[in-house]
């Protein structure tokens, strides 16, 4: 890749409704909340806020909307320096309530608005000349709009494309799905997200299934297990660094942000993945999706 040429981040800012509660409520159970938080968040923001910490070039193309949450994504841009190049749509941005209970674990319920919509005129803007890596979730392919997101993508046989399905991989559009894995992308997911892409109960039969699909190296994440990188069909667990699990909220979005800023800066994919291994230990070890930079910084010395 050619370190001149910047990532393109296609994908949502959002605003996080943090609460943490001793468990999630059975329902028709009455639950207090310990303590809630409003926090900017979304996969496209996560991922770009990790490749900001390794100074890569990159843009984060993410709508915001109206109403109070699209404003607050806003401000939160204007604090980190980040300046949109998308015009602000006529429609209200969401958020998402999510929910982290005493182990860490996290359960979101969203509420999906401008942030997630994208217009085809949008990427106009966009010199593509300028990128040779790009990013997308499978929560934009998900929505009404996706089919302008894959089109682009189409468009530009330059690109590496880092794709990550996410856990709603049953809800997205089989034929766009497919229309991305034709493109070749780097494929990372979790082992749950894994097993339900194909089927399989084994981390390296799914990881070279999906390779079978797309063609391309494969990147599976595994929690305090580390990773399983399929890079140049072959295979290689990665293990992490002990880790107490606070909030695992944004883990996934760092550990490809990581892997995406790393391999620009020249690296393997599987030295990316280790390295990317203790970048998600370090975030989820504290509240919240992202990082600060001291916090960042330490995470390769522990």
């Amino acid at each position: 890749m050619n370190p001149k040429k910047k990532i393109l981040i296609i994908g949502s800012s959002v605003a996080d409704v943090i609460m943490n509660v001793k468990k999630l409520p059975a329902p028709g159970e009455d639950v207090h909340i310990l303590n809630q938080r409003l926090c900017i968040g979304g996969c496209a923001f996560n991922v770009s806020d990790m490749i900001r910490h390794f100074q890569v070039p990159h843009l984060l193309f993410s709508p915001a909307g109206t109403g109070i949450y699209g404003d607050f994504v806003r401000e939160e841009w204007e604090k980190r320096g980040i300046v949109s190049v998308l015009p602000v749509p006529d429609l209200e941005n969401g958020c998402c309530y999510c929910f982290v209970d005493q182990t860490g674990e996290r359960t979101f319920a969203s509420y999906h608005g401008a942030e997630y919509l994208f217009q085809k005129e949008w990427f106009d803007l966009i010199d593509a000349s300028e990128y040779d890596t790009a990013y997308i979730c499978g929560l934009e392919i998900e929505e009404s709009t996706g089919e302008h997101i894959v089109s682009f993508l189409e468009q530009q046989p330059h690109m590496k494309i880092y794709y990550a399905p996410g856990p709603r991989i049953e809800k997205q559009p089989k034929d766009l799905m497919y229309r991305l894995f034709a493109l070749h992308p780097v494929v990372h997911l979790n082992q749950s997200e894994s097993f339900l892409l194909t089927g399989k109960t084994d981390t390296e039969h799914a990881a070279r299934a999906i390779t079978r699909l797309t063609g391309q190296d494969v990147v599976i994440t595994l929690g305090k297990d580390g990773a399983y990188c399929l890079e140049n069909g072959t295979g290689v667990f990665l293990p992490s660094r002990n880790a107490k699990q606070v909030d695992a909220t944004g883990a996934g979005d760092a550990h490809i942000g990581a892997v995406m800023a790393l391999r620009k800066l020249g690296f393997s994919l599987s030295h990316a993945v280790g390295k990317a291994n203790l970048v998600s230990a370090a975030v989820v070890e504290k509240k919240g999706a992202s990082l600060d930079h001291s916090s960042f910084l330490r995470c390769f010395n522990k």
